[in-house]
């Protein structure tokens, strides 16, 4: 009898190990390398030219006429099955899962790729376009972490099979065994058998369990809907299964407030063992943490704002511009916007934001979450209602998301000082609002802080030794603040939006796919999903800007 359950085990870890090594950096590496392409035959070339040159023949060399036609990407989606739900955006998310799956291998896109992409982009909303990368990093997340891929293939499936029969062969076997008394001695105590009973069952509820998880899975949907009507009649019969379709991703952002951090109470250390294992620190962080539901206007805007960078370089000779987008982190922004805002901001309120940003990032990160939470109060107690325009609120969601990456996922962003410039600063912070004891909430810790006259700039006042930038980003919200009327406030919100997105864009490039990967496992981070966007613009580092090969012929007369 332990012979199949043996088999079956055999079978369970040579799937595990499998999976392991494909999805090992060194293996998925070599399996993306496509052949060695050695190009044209130069050498053969050149000795037709020169043989026909000295029979007396005038020899040229021009393009194929092929070359240089217009790739038709309005049928580049494959066939679906329109009567599955979520056929065409699965689909569409799994041909570019086949693109798009070179980019945590390091390697180079095409430049036809990036244009296909480009071209699909251009023609789906920002609702869609988030669900195909919401999908689509569903289908990265099993390559590297589960068996799915194995499975979506026939082979896959009927090892997955065969590990069930055994499992409930044995059952039957046993079910069927004297299992009490053989020549007057008990070969089996009582207890062995409930155990083994209770073993055998709970190995084939895990079989059933994973074969419902795999039938209810995208990847069974994608296997449906390239089946025509046979597919549709196995989702329908699917779709009796009483079972809920599990979220791809968490669709959270995590929010951290350093002014609401630093005027709340922190919580006393406990005990000695929780100053020892630094718990008390980690466990503050956390309290004043929380997630709320990514809203689906800041995916619109966000969308909407890389879509413009795009389509301002979509020609050939601009593509090289895309490259360079990755290295903008809102000095972009401001650039754009210097003509019009420089002569109403005036220029040492205009220096003053241009210097902000070229800052150390996690410097600058700080400095626009504060003056962004200053120039948010401000505008309330003015007038409640200003604060409820979209771009003030998706600014208000966007600092507070930057401020929780530099706090709680740090690796996540550049390297820096991004620690010890935020302790001086809530430091400085505290100690402000310690000495005005009438300061309560958030709110008037602003208008306090908007009552300081900051003429004289903090660093000659200071010098370098602290790392505060709290007053210095009191500088940048009144400068900011300078776009007071209503139409240039409209203006200030659109401005300090557009720089955060562009803090999110350079955030999203610098990080590496093995940090990225790691957020999947734990719900993924939109980080991550505006990195796979970026790319799916064309906003990359890694694509080639060249055609490939070019194909000659020789023409002689």
């Amino acid at each position: 009898m332990a012979i199949p359950i043996f088999f079956a085990g055999i079978i369970k870890y040579g799937e595990r190990t499998w999976v392991l090594m494909s999805a090992s950096s060194e293996h998925f590496r070599d399996s993306m390398l496509p052949p060695p392409d050695p190009g044209p035959n130069y050498a053969r070339f050149v000795e037709e030219y020169m043989s026909k040159e000295k029979e007396g023949f005038k020899v040229c060399s021009e393009n194929n006429p092929e070359d240089g036609k217009e790739d038709d990407y309005s049928s580049s989606d494959a066939e679906t099955n329109s009567r599955i739900p979520e056929a065409a955006v699965i689909c569409k998310a799994y041909m570019f899962f086949e693109i798009f799956k070179r980019l945590p291998a390091n390697l180079i896109l095409s430049f036809h790729t990036i244009q296909k992409s480009q071209y699909i982009m251009q023609n789906i909303s920002a609702d869609e376009a988030f669900k195909v990368i919401e999908v689509e990093l569903g289908f990265m997340y099993d390559m590297f972490y589960t068996k799915a891929v194995l499975l979506y293939y026939v082979v896959g499936r009927l090892l997955h099979f065969v590990p069930f029969i055994c499992t409930v062969s044995l059952f039957v076997i046993f079910l069927r065994t004297e299992k009490h008394i053989y020549s007057g001695e008990h070969i089996y105590s009582g207890v062995n058998v409930a155990i083994t009973y209770i073993l055998l069952v709970g190995a084939i509820l895990l079989e059933i369990y994973a074969a419902v998880v795999l039938v209810c899975s995208d990847w069974t949907i994608l296997w449906l809907s390239q089946h025509g009507n046979s597919g549709e009649i196995l989702y329908r019969v699917i779709s009796l299964i009483p079972w809920p379709r599990k979220k791809r991703w968490s669709n959270a952002m995590g929010h951290f407030n350093l002014v609401r951090y630093c005027l709340k109470e922190k919580p006393a250390m406990c005990t000695f063992k929780q100053r020892f294992l630094w718990i008390s620190k980690l466990l503050e962080k956390y309290r004043y943490h929380k997630s709320v539901e990514v809203p689906l206007d800041l995916k619109a805007i966000i969308f909407d704002e890389l879509q413009r960078k795009m389509k301002a370089n979509l020609s050939v000779s601009h593509l090289r511009n895309l490259k360079e987008l990755c290295a903008c982190r809102g000095d972009k922004v401001i650039e754009e916007n210097a003509n019009t805002i420089s002569a109403e901001m005036g220029d040492e309120n205009f220096n003053i934001m241009k210097r902000s940003v070229e800052e150390e990032f996690d410097q600058s990160i700080l400095l626009w979450h504060i003056a962004t939470d200053l120039c948010y109060y401000w505008d309330r107690d003015e007038n409640p209602l200003s604060v409820c325009d979209p771009y003030c609120k998706a600014s208000k969601l966007l600092s507070d998301y930057m401020m929780y990456l530099l706090v709680m996922c740090p690796f996540m962003l550049p390297n820096g000082i991004g620690e010890t410039r935020v302790r001086d600063t809530c430091a400085e912070l505290h100690g402000f609002c310690k000495e005005r004891i009438s300061i309560k909430n958030e709110s008037q810790a602003c208008s306090k802080l908007n009552a300081v006259k900051t003429k004289i700039p903090p660093s000659k006042v200071k010098g370098d030794r602290s790392k505060s930038v709290l007053f210095d980003a009191c500088r940048l919200a009144k400068s900011l603040q300078s776009l007071k009327n209503p139409p240039k406030k409209e203006k200030k919100w659109t401005l300090v939006l557009q720089v955060w997105v562009e803090m999110l864009s350079y955030a999203a490039c610098q990080c590496g796919w093995t940090d990225h990967a790691q957020q999947l496992r734990r719900g993924g981070e939109l980080l991550t999903h505006v990195w796979l966007l970026m790319a799916h613009f064309g906003i990359t580092q890694q694509f080639q800007i060249s055609e490939g090969n070019a194909k000659v012929k020789l023409n002689w007369q």
